[in-house]
């Protein structure tokens, strides 16, 4: 087997062998923070959810409509947290269409461990723009992804965006 050296990884990784009273959520810490700070990955709050973007993005705008309340489980939600993660999806599609014209859109959870979730104790549901040809070679012959865009550039161009959308 193959090994891929990534130590800039080890923070990440090291987050979650802490014991449970060292390990603070991410996003419960996000669900705190004020949109547009300088750090901040926040992009819109809504009365239940939040929307992120994803640090470790797969493709740009990469985004995840995250419950307020820690919860682990699909079936811990409430209905109206439920139907805001919807409206917020909606909502991400639009101003992520807007801003980048994909192609099409992945949206999904990977529910606990075995199923993928990087973070399995607090929920959270991906977005993720996918345009026609964008697997390319450096995916397929280099084990690369390339993100085309800045972060923080994107994340100033979805707040203004979202807020757009959202006083409609």
């Amino acid at each position: 087997m193959e090994k891929i050296w990534s130590p800039w990884r080890s923070v990440y990784i090291d987050s979650f062998t802490k014991p449970e009273a060292e390990n603070i959520c991410v996003f419960c810490v996000a669900a705190t923070e004020i949109i547009g700070r300088e750090n901040s990955l926040l992009i819109y709050k809504g009365k239940t959810a939040f929307v992120i973007m994803n640090l470790y993005p797969y493709n740009n705008g990469h985004l995840m409509i995250v419950p307020k309340k820690h919860k682990s489980s699909f079936n811990d939600l409430t209905s109206e947290e439920r139907n805001e993660v919807m409206e917020l999806t909606d909502l991400a599609i639009n101003a992520l269409t807007k801003l980048y014209k994909p192609h099409g859109f992945n949206f999904g959870a990977n529910i606990g461990r075995a199923a993928g979730a990087g973070i399995d104790q607090h929920l959270h549901f991906h977005i993720v723009p996918r345009w026609n040809g964008d697997t390319n070679f450096m995916p397929v012959l280099g084990e690369v992804k390339v993100i085309s865009h800045e972060l923080i550039e994107t994340r100033d161009k979805l707040i203004t965006i979202f807020g757009e959308f959202a006083e409609k």
